[in-house]
């Protein structure tokens, strides 16, 4: 049964190699849409303007934030999110007073569940906010986290 899987495999990763050489299968294809703007901004508005069209938004407690109260090292900050909102299209997540705030924004499919985790570089200690996009509307909670070693240069 190992020799089929490896040949699977090997048949699978040789087909995309093809394709990719052929210029059927480009990143650009590939890829999801990147909001260069938005990743870019410099404000937590701008952020959120230019990722979900405007800056307005609704405290609410549905929405799940786990991170450390204290990170020692603001390189490599676990966050996960979750939220029990209906109808969830996008998650965002933003640390306030790093030079570009937008740290990372999963687009999720109709039927995904609202649970997202990732790793985030703080440059201090400051509020991550977690930004809900349901039903056209922008749900946020934030949590404070102390960082103790910089991770975007300080």
């Amino acid at each position: 049964m190992q020799r089929r899987t490896f040949l699977k495999g090997t048949m699978a990763s040789s087909a995309v190699a093809v394709a990719a050489g052929a210029g059927l299968l480009s990143p650009s294809t590939v890829l999801a849409a990147w909001p260069k703007a938005a990743f870019e901004a410099k404000t937590v508005d701008d952020a959120m303007s230019s990722l979900l069209g405007s800056a307005d938004n609704t405290p609410s407690g549905d929405i799940k934030i786990k991170a450390p109260d204290i990170a020692e090292n603001g390189a490599v900050v676990p966050v996960s999110v979750s939220s029990s909102i209906a109808g969830v299209e996008s998650i965002a997540i933003i640390a306030s007073k790093n030079g570009t705030p937008l740290a990372a924004n999963f687009r999720l499919g109709a039927s995904a569940k609202a649970d997202v985790s990732t790793r985030i570089k703080m440059g201090k200690t400051s509020d991550v906010i977690a930004v809900v996009k349901a039903g056209g509307k922008a749900h946020t909670a934030r949590k404070n986290v102390k960082v103790t070693i910089g991770g975007c240069g300080g």
